[in-house]
């Protein structure tokens, strides 16, 4: 009886030596792909995508527009197809200017703060919108747009502008409506934010001053925040066609 149960133990030990590398796999396969894939939906990434760096983000953002300039040459002087490929351009920007922002959030706002990678240093207010636009591909001054007044910023960029003196926060949320989903820069009064509008719903993202340790992040258009408490907002709503065909084409702005 004892020769038999150490003859079964021992072979007990033998099969769970073998198979517990596979279950520590397993376990481990489960869980780091559970957090990947947490990490993929917080960032707004499909769940089986690859999750990319900050640097490969933006050679992404690169490569699609050689790929989107490719076909605007092809394209000639057909203007159909040329308005074609700026359509599935503007679609591409508006996209993934949202994981660009995703990138970003919980880098901590101060005043002179001017880092170019997310979460290392810190950011002001006006660096965040012309270095999320120049990662993206965008051939602007990122240094000389992010020290000017917001104003400035929003009309190198756009002219499809309306400014706000003294008005409820409810008239800007009316007229983005009217004018459709989109990207807005809003300027207000010592402070410039984003404000993204796609699948029915606004939202303000910015390098929050009011939160200076959280930093870069978003929230509802309504509440304590800067753009709510400011007395003058001006919106511009960017990711026009001519702003498209400049990324496209790579045309610098001046300063």
């Amino acid at each position: 009886m004892y020769i038999l149960d150490s003859m079964k133990i021992k072979s007990n030990y033998i099969h769970m030596k073998t198979i517990l590398p596979f279950l520590l796999y397993f376990f481990s396969s489960s869980f780091f792909g559970s957090q990947n894939n947490n990490y993929a939906q917080e960032v707004g990434l499909e769940r089986n995508s690859i999750i990319k760096s900050y640097p490969e983000l933006k050679k992404e953002a690169l490569d699609k527009r050689d790929y989107f300039r490719r076909e605007y040459d092809l394209a000639g002087k057909n203007q159909q197809r040329q308005d074609s490929v700026i359509n599935e351009a503007t679609d591409y920007l508006l996209n993934v200017s949202d994981i660009f922002f995703k990138a970003w959030y919980n880098t901590p706002w101060t005043f002179h703060g001017h880092s170019k990678f997310p979460k290392e240093g810190s950011i002001a207010c006006g660096y965040f919108i012309t270095t999320t636009l120049q990662d993206m591909g965008f051939n602007i001054p990122r240094v000389k747009w992010a020290q000017q007044a917001s104003e400035y910023l929003i009309k190198k960029l756009t002219s499809d502008i309306r400014r706000f003196q003294q008005k409820p926060i409810a008239d800007i949320v009316n007229y983005i409506e009217s004018k459709g989903e989109g990207l807005y820069i809003v300027g207000l009064d010592c402070h410039v934010g984003y404000i993204y509008y796609i699948n029915g719903e606004m939202s303000f993202v910015h390098a929050n001053y009011y939160k200076p340790k959280i930093g870069v992040m978003s929230e509802p258009l309504s509440g304590r925040n800067p753009l709510n408490d400011s007395k003058y907002r001006v919106v511009g709503k960017i990711l026009s066609k001519e702003m498209i065909r400049n990324w496209i084409l790579n045309i610098p702005y001046s300063e």
